[in-house]
């Protein structure tokens, strides 16, 4: 595929770069030796070069290097058809510019060009033009007729009328609303950003769009493909070219005078940035992206020239970008009216190198090589050095880019489940190992449907947190363009701080640790049943979408969700959650109905009925009423010719409000990301403002039925005070009132981390604490350092960890390019930790992180262990801490086709680790098979990659030389196999009530033995369970009963005389079903209280619901708690914490929560059922 005497792996080593990089300097001396002069200057003493001579260098080169890689990939044809489009299109912005804005525009004003009649007027030019009108056209033409004014007068004088009625009168306007010609940028009115409607009637400002503006979305395939490069070049062209002028304020920040003039031309001052209106600051891309240089390249014509300048300074653009950030236009020079939208027109420039034949391979390339950075054209030597990226976010993924080029290998691990890429294309293979890998020549071979596409997991809170208004693609394309390198590694289902910690680092000869963990925590309304049934936080809602696959059709995922919905909240976070509430409402409805047809059509509707309770029948009336209104418009639209009206249709069914409790004009949402609001007003959704909520209100099944608000006004004094209060129906609530930084690990280790504040405590470079600049994307000094450890060496933290780079995905990349010069510094400072080869580090790690299935064996009729080797995770387990299992979506088989068609992908699932056999590398883990993704877990094969994040939540805390009750209720007892060993090892006594409702229920007899002096065998159904081990172990006993039936007549010495009083207790541990747990905990209050010590300590394992389960993130597990004596409410995340106290427990509220998805959770359970059979039967 490569000229000029390369072949492909070239681009892939540094040896090779090496070597395209001296032919391309040969080619540039024979095209312009002084030009090549200039170059090898610059590269000698590159910080010597003033700004402006250094971008003038860059715009020189670029053609050059255009021209260099054409000829490298064989693509010149096609390069310079590229090339010629650019240029036909240059007429237009020629045009514009001084004919449209500053001739026609100013000579007729808008009250005269609105008597002029458009139409006639097109007419009479298109009998001129002789042939039919467009844009492009006129451009054309009224040029050409410029040339001789004298003789084209008439004609030119009607152009000015048309192009003034074009650009200045609604018609005008809406007839080219898709063109560029006749736009004329707006004066910014900054309290009137978004052109909403606003309603009053109820007392508070509601905002919409009018019905003619709405955009109609369809599920989640892409909802915005962005410009096209006509869009591009009218950005471009728009753009004045600061860079001439030392005014880049894009890049560099918009500054006052004095610090503009103090600043030199290269320093990122912390100081001296102007701020806006609404008090943001205007720093400029974090990234100090050459804007103005990229804008002008490109409307000369050159792409690959213009995407080799932006990827000076910005590498891994395809992040960054349209519908991604927008720092860049808030410091716009353009201050007073419509800025440039320079995220158009960079991935507008991505995108068309892209399309080009292997332009995936060339957008590579420049971020190995390139020639246009001055100061690091190719990678650097091999260091030695390794380094360990937790975190594989935005600030993960563009750290490890960094030091890669800087010389040094790295290894990415992320506790969200990574999916594989087809090897021939990664370079990666099924077990991990090094691979080689072919060419992509068409950039679409590697590109999915949205709707469609593998939940991947790679990207952080780009893959969970940002909706499909952007197009995901992208983020294959950045995993590629790390995977493909040998000096990378990368493993998904690993949480740092449970399977690895700063320890396991050192000793597997890491030189430094890096986090880039990202936010977590999401803030918890404490109001009066603030987290009933059918609230839950927008983390949750938006984790569960993206890496469950509840948005896709083919899904198996759980997620019920009832209009009306409510977004608490005024960020971006909230209008992605409304926007996405729409979506998935419609997708969840219409396979709800789907699968109801087909189960009703095979086994009856009485059968698919049967298990709903009285709320449950009517969420599935008004599901399979909703679902076939929308499929009758579906089909009365395409009668019709016309797009179907469902937004009418959630709207009238409640639809989605943001509720902010200040103004929208107030809101972060409108503040730094206007734009997006009003993208999301188009989709149908209301942005209610000044209503602060005061309560949930709960129906008389307890599920949410509305939300009571404060009305909020500025009174007198100019203070917000509350005059009144407001009642929004809902049967959905979404919190998406901010996160805090995912500081888990102070907690968990705290002697590695301490806090400054929410944020890690930072250091120098001497190991002595400093205070990073908050909130700043541009600090004076990038204090990236958190701690250094006893042999000298440091961890660093980045992104939304970090307090002056948190708040999106480019400040967290800004951080990266900012920081890694920190960490190579610090690396340099000692030699390399360990002498084994990158290599064979990379292979112990796929030995030690990757988890595969050993043996599932089927333990009862609904009881499946499944064993898996995975030796880092088996080496960590402690007593009472649990896993996250999961399948691989694309591994998983798939039964069905067209409507039926269903990926047997697993949810994630909460498995104890039964015992762990830390020499082989072996963890049990066991399912109790419910009708969901654990029965899934029978089709697992022995060798078969799965993933096995954790251990996760806090080990039981074991004391030695007490006397302790276990109390395990069905799967419950598995947790308490090693809790009780851990006991009776530390010199506990264990008094074990082991509870079944079923005889054929219990498993691993010797198990629970082992765990306990003493075992009461307990089970619901007659004549329950034979002592089978008498004459070893007479002092068990049999009970007939429920568990706090049989401690009631053991204490009471029904059951004979006891070996281990129940009063000596010093504590108690439940693990079981909710019910189980809470009628323990009475009873410890009014029965069981004769037989206890009074001051005895109980506790319960909570079984709440978990999606994430890496501490603190989605907040799924989130769970109330209220304190006994004050009654005061409080809320822990059982994910972390699943161990709490049985008397603060609210099992009212667990109860509630674990039924949140109960009507699709039984629906599903017999759709699984319908699909394992088919299954069996091998039907496809």
């Amino acid at each position: 595929m490569l000229n000029l005497g390369f072949a492909f792996p070239d681009l892939y080593s540094r040896h090779g770069l090496v070597r395209i990089d001296a032919a391309f300097l040969k080619f540039l001396r024979q095209s312009d030796a002084g030009l090549a002069a200039r170059l090898n200057a610059a590269r000698v003493q590159p910080d010597a070069l003033a700004k402006k001579a250094e971008s003038e260098l860059l715009i020189a080169l670029a053609p050059h290097l255009e021209d260099f890689i054409a000829a490298l990939f064989g693509i010149k044809h096609e390069v310079d058809a590229l090339s010629a489009r650019h240029a036909q299109l240059a007429p237009l912005y020629t045009m514009k510019r001084l004919f449209v804005q500053r001739r026609a525009m100013h000579k007729i004003k808008p009250e005269e060009a609105a008597s002029l009649d458009g139409a006639a007027l097109e007419a009479q030019l298109v009998s001129w033009f002789g042939q039919p009108f467009s844009e492009l056209v006129f451009a054309r033409q009224v040029g050409e007729w410029q040339k001789d004014e004298a003789q084209y007068g008439n004609r030119i004088e009607t152009a000015v009328q048309y192009a003034a009625w074009a650009s200045q009168t609604a018609a005008g306007k809406k007839k080219h609303r898709d063109g560029v010609l006749f736009k004329a940028p707006s004066k910014l009115d900054f309290l009137r950003l978004v052109p909403v409607h606003t309603d009053t009637a109820g007392g508070y400002a509601v905002h919409t769009l009018e019905a003619g503006r709405l955009r109609r979305r369809e599920g989640f395939a892409l909802t915005d493909t962005g410009t096209d490069l006509a869009g591009a070049l009218d950005e471009a062209n728009y753009c004045i070219w600061c860079h001439e002028q030392g005014k880049d304020s894009c890049s560099t920040g918009l500054r006052g005078k004095a610090a503009a003039k103090s600043a030199p031309a290269r320093d990122a001052l912390a100081s001296g940035f102007k701020k806006n209106i609404f008090g943001v600051t205007l720093a400029g891309c974090p990234l100090e992206q050459k804007i103005s240089e990229f804008h002008k390249v490109k409307t000369e014509g050159h792409a690959i020239g213009a995407l080799a300048v932006i990827c000076v300074d910005n590498p891994l653009v395809a992040a960054t970008g349209h519908r991604i950030c927008n720092d860049c236009m808030k410091s716009c020079i353009y201050q007073k009216q419509e800025p440039v939208n320079i995220p158009q027109a960079e991935t507008r420039t991505l995108k068309d190198v892209l399309e080009l034949p292997y332009g995936f391979e060339i957008y590579s390339l420049l971020t190995r090589w390139n020639p246009l950075d001055l100061r690091r054209p190719f990678p650097r030597q091999a260091s030695g050095r390794r380094v360990l990226i937790a975190g594989m976010g935005p600030a993960g993924f563009g750290l490890a880019h960094h030091l890669m080029n800087d010389g040094h290998a790295v290894v990415g691990v992320d506790g969200l489940k990574i999916e594989p890429l087809p090897p021939e294309l990664s370079g990666v293979g099924a077990a991990g190992e090094r691979v080689p890998f072919r060419p992509i020549r068409e950039v679409r071979e590697i590109y999915e449907a949205l709707s469609d596409r593998v939940m991947a997991g790679f990207g952080g809170v780009a893959e969970y947190g940002i909706t499909v208004r952007w197009d995901k693609n992208f983020l294959k394309v950045i995993r590629l363009l790390l995977e493909r390198r040998e000096q990378f590694a990368l493993f998904g289902g690993v949480r740092f701080g449970g399977t690895l910690t700063v320890e396991d680092a050192a000793e597997l000869g890491f030189d430094h640790l890096a986090l880039c963990m990202g936010a977590g925590k999401p803030t918890v309304l404490d109001i009066p049943n603030g987290l009933a049934r059918g609230v839950r936080a927008a983390s949750d809602f938006l984790m569960a979408l993206q890496l469950t696959g509840a948005a896709k059709a083919d899904s198996l995922a759980n997620m019920q969700l009832r209009l009306p919905v409510v977004v608490i909240g005024g960020g971006l976070t909230a209008v992605d959650t409304a926007t996405e509430s729409l979506a998935y409402y419609l997708v969840q409805v219409e396979k709800f109905l789907t699968r109801f047809d087909i189960l009703a059509a095979e086994i009856g509707e009485d059968a698919v009925r049967t298990r709903w309770d009285d709320q449950e029948r009517e969420i599935a009336e008004e599901f399979l009423a909703h679902a076939r209104a929308i499929r009758d418009e579906r089909r009365l639209a395409a009668r019709e010719a016309r797009e179907p009206r469902i937004i009418e249709l959630l709207k009238h069914w409640g639809g989605a409000t943001i509720a902010y409790r200040r103004r929208l004009s107030d809101s972060p949402s409108y503040t730094l990301n206007h734009e997006e609001v009003e993208k999301a007003l188009q989709e149908g959704i209301a942005f209610a403002e000044c209503l602060s909520p005061l309560a949930v209100d709960v129906d008389n099944y307890g599920a949410v039925k509305g939300m009571r608000f404060t009305l909020q006004q500025i009174g007198a004094e100019g203070k917000w005070e509350a005059s009144g209060e407001h009642w929004l129906p809902a049967h959905t609530i979404f919190v998406a009132a901010g996160t805090q930084p995912n500081t888990v690990l102070a907690r968990e280790h705290p002697g590695q981390f301490q806090l400054d504040g929410k944020y890690f405590r930072a250091c120098g470079e001497d190991g002595a604490p400093v205070a990073p600049e908050y909130s700043l994307s541009k600090p004076a000094r990038p204090e990236v350092l958190l701690s250094r450890l006893d042999d000298g060496r440091f961890i660093s933290f980045f992104g939304d960890l970090h307090p002056s780079y948190f708040g999106n995905v480019v400040k967290a990349m800004g951080s990266a390019k900012q920081g890694y010069p920190v960490v190579s510094r610090v690396l340099a400072q000692h030699p390399p930790r360990s002498p084994l080869a990158t290599a064979e580090l990379f292979a112990a790690l796929r030995r030690d992180l990757l988890a595969t299935v050993h043996r599932v064996e089927r333990l009862t009729p609904t009881i499946v262990e499944v064993v898996i080797k995975a030796p880092m995770a088996a080496r960590k387990f402690h007593p009472g801490q649990f896993y996250r299992l999961q399948n691989f979506e694309t591994l998983a088989p798939v039964v069905g086709t067209g409507n039926e068609r269903t990926r047997l992908q697993m949810e994630g699932l909460a498995v104890t680790g039964a015992w762990v056999e830390p020499k082989e590398g072996l963890v049990s883990t066991i399912v109790l098979e419910m009708g969901g993704s654990s029965d899934l877990c029978a089709l697992l094969k022995p060798g078969e990659p799965v993933i096995l994040m954790g251990p996760t939540g806090t080990p039981t805390h074991i004391v030695p030389n007490e006397t302790v009750i276990l109390a395990g209720g069905g799967l419950g007892n598995a947790v308490l196999f090693s809790i009780g060993q851990a006991f009776r090892a530390a010199g506990s006594r264990v008094l074990y009530f082991a509870g079944y409702k079923k005889s054929i229920d219990r498993y691993k007899t010797a198990d629970i033995e082992a765990a306990a002096d003493v075992v009461i065998w307990c089970c619901d159904e007659e004549p329950g369970f034979r002592l089978a081990n008498e004459q070893a172990r007479p002092q068990d006993r049999s009970f007939v009963g429920n568990i706090v039936q049989a401690m009631d007549a053991y204490a009471e010495g029904r059951l004979g005389p006891p070996s281990i009083r129940m009063d000596d207790a010093d504590r108690i541990i439940a693990i079981g079903s909710d019910r189980m747990m809470a009628s323990l905990g009475r009873a410890r209050h009014d029965l069981l209280k004769p037989h206890l010590k009074p001051h005895h300590y109980a506790i319960g394992s909570i079984n709440s619901p978990m999606q994430c389960m890496l501490k603190e993130i989605c907040a799924q597990c989130l769970q109330p708690q209220r304190d006994p004596k004050t009654g005061k409410t409080s809320y822990v995340f059982s994910c972390f914490n699943q161990d709490q106290e049985l008397d603060r427990v609210d099992f009212g509220a667990l109860s509630e929560r674990l039924r949140q998805n109960s009507l699709q959770e039984k629906l599903t359970a017999q759709w699984i059922g319908r699909c394992l059979k088919k299954l069996r039967a091998g039907v496809a």
